[in-house]
């Protein structure tokens, strides 16, 4: 019994059925696209080596021109300019500032300026102590009279103001308890009074009168409403369906049955037109590839080639020719003539130099020879330390020694 499963085979998705509309316009389409577009690919290809041409043999070169140009005229006085006069005088004028003021100031600040102001923080710091014993002085005497002040002060308000307000505080209590009962008697008259002239004839005046005219009016402005609503809705819904009728359903039936289809085609036109564009631009680029390549070839067969052979066959030749018949004769005649003069001027210094010795030697005489001066022989002690060779020491031609040559 076979318990594994055999796997289903799945048939492969396909591709979308395109329909026939795009088979039948594609074709002519291409070909119309491909004649329009090959013109302006060739065009642009040549316009392409034409920019490259230009960029590399022509404005680069002009412009490495103009960039060494402008660095020669702009950049370079420029920066001649600030490393050999604005620097050298910035370092002259900062170092003379130091010394003039910055130096001075310095020292001012230190031998001066700074023992004054000590002094002047020691006496300052001495008359403030002054002042504060004097201070603490007078403020001690004042603070004995405030207290003085107070003592009194304490002594008549608890003898003299207290009883006094005591009583004061009694006859006030009473008043108040006689002006409270007259208070209260005049306003429970007057609220009786208010009550039964205003308050109670005008809840009257409002249940029985005000609210029952309110509720009618507002009866009637509800009557109103609802009828000002109910044509104002009838209109709407006339208004409604008229536009549906003579504007909506048309543009409806419009959309749906003409721009849409419409729409439709035009949109298969578009994309099979952009897709002929993409395809008929990387076919015009292959043939304007293969006619560069051909006319390229063919300026290399009319061109290039003749002048190659010319150059190899006739004026390689002739140029060797020249070089070994007349250039390098000349170059050797052009040396042996140099040689030649070379050895004529040598003469001609020398005779002058012995014509300016004689003439010298006729003014002045022969100048005498100088005597040769006797070597003293060393010191004994020099000889017997073996410092200074002695004369029976002394290394010839004949004796060394040093170790490798001594006998």
């Amino acid at each position: 019994m076979d318990l594994e499963k055999t796997p289903v085979e799945r048939p492969a998705p396909q591709a979308q059925a395109e329909g026939c509309l795009a088979v039948a316009i594609r074709i002519p389409v291409r070909i119309v696209v491909l004649v329009l577009v090959l013109p302006v690919r060739m065009v642009w290809d040549a316009l392409v080596v034409g920019g490259r041409f230009l960029r590399d043999y022509a404005l680069r070169p002009v412009g490495r021109a103009l960039a060494w140009v402008a660095w020669a005229l702009f950049v370079w006085p420029c920066v001649t300019v600030w490393r050999y006069v604005v620097v050298p005088v910035a370092k002259a004028a900062g170092w003379l500032a130091y010394v003039l003021v910055v130096a001075p100031l310095v020292w001012i600040y230190r031998s001066v300026l700074t023992p004054i102001g000590h002094a002047v923080a020691w006496l300052a710091r001495g008359i403030g102590a002054g002042i504060g014993w004097v201070l603490r002085g007078i403020g001690a005497g004042i603070g004995w009279v405030l207290r003085g002040i107070g003592a009194g002060i304490g002594w008549v308000y608890a003898w003299v103001l207290t009883p006094v307000g005591h009583a004061v505080a009694w006859l006030g209590r009473g008043v108040g308890m006689v002006l409270a009962a007259v208070g209260t008697g005049l306003y429970t008259t007057v609220a009786w009074l208010v009550r039964h002239l205003f308050v109670v004839p005008g809840v009257w005046l409002y249940e029985w009168v005000l609210a029952p005219v309110g509720r009618g009016i507002a009866w009637t402005v509800r009557g109103l409403g609802w009828l000002v609503r109910m044509i104002f809705t009838g209109i709407g819904l006339a208004c409604y369906w008229t536009l549906r009728v003579l504007l909506v359903l048309p543009a409806l039936a419009v959309w749906r049955w003409v721009l849409v289809p419409v729409g439709r085609v035009l949109a298969v036109i578009g994309r099979e037109v952009g897709t002929a564009l993409g395809h008929a631009w990387r076919v015009a680029g292959y043939i304007s590839l293969a006619v560069g390549r051909f006319l390229g070839r063919l300026f290399r067969w009319i061109f290039v080639e003749p002048v190659r052979w010319v150059y190899q066959a006739v004026l390689t030749p002739v140029g060797h020719a020249v070089r070994d018949t007349v250039l390098r004769p000349a170059a050797e005649a052009a040396r042996s003539v140099g040689r030649v003069t070379r050895q004529a001027l040598a003469a001609a210094r020398e005779s002058a130099r012995q014509a300016r010795a004689d003439f010298r030697r006729m003014l002045f005489g022969t100048p005498g020879e100088p005597e040769p001066v006797p070597r003293e022989p060393a010191p004994a002690a020099l000889v017997g330390s073996g410092r200074e060779p002695g004369a029976d020491e002394t290394r010839t031609l004949g004796r060394s020694k040093t170790a490798l040559t001594k006998d």
